[in-house]
């Protein structure tokens, strides 16, 4: 199942299932029923499909980014955090941080938690897993190269796009293509087998030092071929299984 999240025409936020274009609402107790509401997706505003209290973010976990990037490998998921002013929606403008060199685009797999957990086993772990959906991680090189901490290479307002969907798990192949498109040219192009840490090694990692809650993203790293971003670009954020999370930016 594809899960949205999304913003009807009266102003309601409600979730539902896609299916082609159109959206089935679902009741309250979050199952479908016959003959209720359908939307067009095309008519009503597209959420992020989970309000997360922190987005966990991975970093070198493509062993050619590492390279890329002129890093070693690490021996250990390398994790920085991403607050909740980052995330963006799915169709929105995301106005970045002004005069700078270089911003990046990022196209990565995004876990979505399910259920609140601590210590976590990897054999155990995909218990806890909602599903997968698509991140950009906007990166601020210009402040990330000088500061340990990367709050302003990492956390600043829209720096996060994710969406469009949350899709079950079993929507998202073993070996699915995580891809980047820029101005309709590909710029990133990967899958998630090649990942150095898996998603049940990540969840393991991470919960054993802080707690994942219901609606958390742990977004998995990004492929090579990051590059630039200029004002007026449009960035797609492609997952198989998931979709094409798609935003235009603005540099002021």
């Amino acid at each position: 199942m594809r899960q949205v999240r999304f913003r009807d025409p009266d102003g309601d936020v409600r979730l539902g299932e896609l299916v082609d274009d159109h959206i089935h609402a679902f009741p309250h107790q979050g199952r479908r029923l016959a003959g209720e509401e359908t939307f067009d997706v095309d008519t009503v505003d597209v959420l992020p499909p989970c309000d997360p209290s922190k987005i966990v973010c991975v970093g070198l976990n493509y062993a050619d980014h590492a390279a890329e990037q002129g890093k070693e490998v690490p021996d250990r998921p390398l994790l920085f955090l991403k607050p909740p002013n980052t995330v963006a929606s799915h169709g929105d403008t995301v106005t970045l941080p002004s005069g700078k060199e270089r911003l990046d685009h990022e196209a990565e797999l995004g876990v979505v938690i399910g259920e609140r957990c601590s210590k976590v086993s990897a054999d155990d772990a995909m218990a806890y897993v909602a599903g997968f959906t698509c991140v950009n991680d906007i990166s601020n090189r210009d402040d990330q190269r000088i500061e340990q901490n990367w709050v302003r290479g990492k956390a600043f307002d829209d720096a996060a796009p994710v969406g469009p969907v949350l899709a079950t798990p079993d929507e998202v192949p073993a070996d699915a293509e995580v891809r980047c498109t820029l101005n309709g040219e590909v710029t990133q192009s990967s899958t998630r087998d090649q990942f150095i840490f898996s998603v049940p090694e990540l969840v393991e990692e991470i919960s054993t030092y802080m707690t994942l809650e219901p609606g958390d993203v742990i977004s998995t790293g990004t492929p090579e071929g990051v590059g630039p971003l200029s004002d007026g670009d449009t960035v797609e954020i492609f997952v198989e299984g998931v979709g094409t999370l798609t935003n235009t930016v603005r540099i002021p």
